[in-house]
């Protein structure tokens, strides 16, 4: 990778991680669905100036709510229901278990010898972080996190049928087509009243955190991610990602003065490490056809 490219990749990752506190402030003055759909508004604003990619509106749909809805939701759900920000930014990474897990059920990729020891060893830390469940925050709390990297994975499966749109302008209308649900749903959740009087009263460091998620982290990384991910093989550019529960947990301990027991902490770094096992081996082979 260019050096420029490299510096690019390791922004990307810094944001991303940096976007899991950015949550965490924005949650004290918005719902989780309000948070969420505000997210994807301001990152839907290219739409104005945008055309819609073609490619059909059940698959859009089908990659919004999973992908962005179903995946960014839960997270706001589970750090508004007291999950910790480093906590949540590594279990959202255990998206790469789900994801070679689901590609061998659907399309019969058949994982290497390596991929399935790191799902394992994911596996494994995510057992140990379960143990820790039930202490500081709630197992239900914990079960709907859980829907992220799940959401993620399927939407990432669902994302090779959007092949050859422009990554900017699909991903804009992604964001446009989850932030109308979501806008409904933080209506009939929270109410007409309590939903305006959250943003007419919005301070100014919740409007600063909405940008970040929104148009930064949302819109901005995504692009430059789906470039990344368009000019170079993705065992290069995916091994950054890496970075983002690194990145989250210093952040969040330094922000929120967060701190891991020891079987939590262990889980954390065990499931870092086999989802770096994960990504750091070749593609999964197709499975050969039986005749």
């Amino acid at each position: 990778m260019k050096p420029a490219d490299i510096l690019i990749a390791l922004m990307v990752a810094i944001i991303w991680g940096l976007a899991f506190v950015a949550s965490r402030i924005a949650l004290d003055e918005f719902s989780p669905e309000l948070m969420t759909a505000m997210r994807f508004s301001i990152a839907a604003v290219p739409c104005l100036f945008i055309p819609r990619p073609k490619v059909a509106w059940s698959l859009l749909i089908a990659i919004s709510l999973t992908l962005f809805l179903g995946q960014f939701l839960s997270q706001a759900y589970g750090i508004a229901h007291g999950v910790p920000v480093g906590l949540t930014s590594v279990v959202v990474q255990s998206q790469a278990l789900f994801t070679i897990g689901f590609a061998a059920l659907v399309f019969g990729e058949r994982p290497t010898p390596a991929q399935t020891l790191g799902i394992v060893i994911a596996a494994i830390g995510l057992l140990m972080i379960c143990g820790t469940v039930g202490y500081d925050f709630s197992v239900g709390a914990f079960a709907v996190l859980m829907i992220a990297p799940i959401c993620f994975a399927v939407g990432n499966l669902l994302l090779r049928g959007a092949r050859g749109a422009p990554m900017f302008d699909l991903f804009a209308w992604l964001c446009l087509t989850a932030a109308v649900p979501l806008f409904a749903l933080a209506l009939v959740v929270n109410g007409p009243v309590p939903t305006f009087q959250s943003l007419v009263h919005m301070s100014l460091t919740g409007l600063i955190c909405l940008l970040v998620i929104g148009a930064i982290s949302t819109s901005i990384a995504y692009w430059l991610w789906g470039r990344l991910l368009r000019d170079y093989p993705a065992a290069q550019v995916v091994p950054f990602a890496l970075l983002v529960p690194f990145v989250g947990s210093a952040a969040s301990s330094i922000v929120f003065g967060e701190r891991f027991g020891p079987l939590r902490l262990a889980g954390m770094l065990t499931v870092i490490g086999g989802i770096a096992v994960m990504v750091l081996v070749k593609r999964p082979q197709p499975l050969a056809k039986i005749a």
